[in-house]
């Protein structure tokens, strides 16, 4: 297993806390859009929010598996995922409606941003990925900190946690069968998001006819 030298190591650990700082600014950042739309707008597009940092090991493990030296350097270079944010949603339209708010909201760059809704990956993974980048001001400086944001459902996230257990159970190589099956019940949880959003609009419906 490919490690960081003694040197990258101290030098990694003085660049972590701005990820830290980076990842607390996009979560308040967060908890404004949700207390706005639920107290302003009615609406409960957030169900939870889950930040995390990358661990050392996975960091000097993801390099290694680019082939890039573990440096540093390279971590803070290449490494899009170091301050990662989680987002669970009811509904799809929910995911494209956060997406949409965080591109216009002051003070957030998007750098990239991937639609794993509409395009899924050949496993049948589904999420929406953006690739951020927000201001941390510190040691009399201001650095752009990256940090990525999945926003997904909750049936999506239920999907990826079982299929990321069946990965690390298989070491990467899922037998073809599990493979097949995995694809199948990502159709079937995408259709059912679909369903739930269309009962959820009748159900809407029938409540503003009620109170007319």
């Amino acid at each position: 297993m490919v490690r960081f030298t003694e040197e990258e190591f101290t030098k990694l650990k003085q660049i972590m806390p701005t990820y830290e700082w980076g990842m607390k600014i996009m979560l308040n950042k967060l908890n404004i859009i949700h207390e706005d739309l639920k107290n302003h707008h009615d609406s409960g597009a957030i169900e939870h929010i889950i930040g995390r940092i990358k661990d050392y090991e996975s960091i000097s493990q993801k390099l290694a598996k680019l082939n890039i030296p573990v440096t540093a350097e390279n971590a803070k270079g290449y490494l899009r995922d170091i301050a990662g944010i989680r987002i669970i949603c009811p509904f799809s339209k929910d995911v494209y409606l956060l997406a949409n708010t965080l591109k216009a909201m002051p003070g957030i760059t998007v750098i990239d941003e991937k639609d794993f809704i509409n395009s899924p990956k050949p496993s049948g993974y589904r999420s929406y990925h953006l690739i951020t980048e927000v201001p941390v001001f510190h040691s009399g400086k201001t650095d752009g900190v990256v940090v990525e944001i999945q926003i997904r459902t909750e049936a999506m996230n239920f999907w990826a946690t079982m299929e990321h257990k069946a990965r690390y159970k298989y070491h990467q190589h899922i037998p073809q069968h599990l493979s097949e099956e995995f694809v199948l019940i990502a159709d079937k949880i995408a259709e059912l998001d679909e369903r739930m959003h269309l009962l959820h609009e009748i159900i809407s419906l029938i409540n503003e006819d009620t109170k007319t």
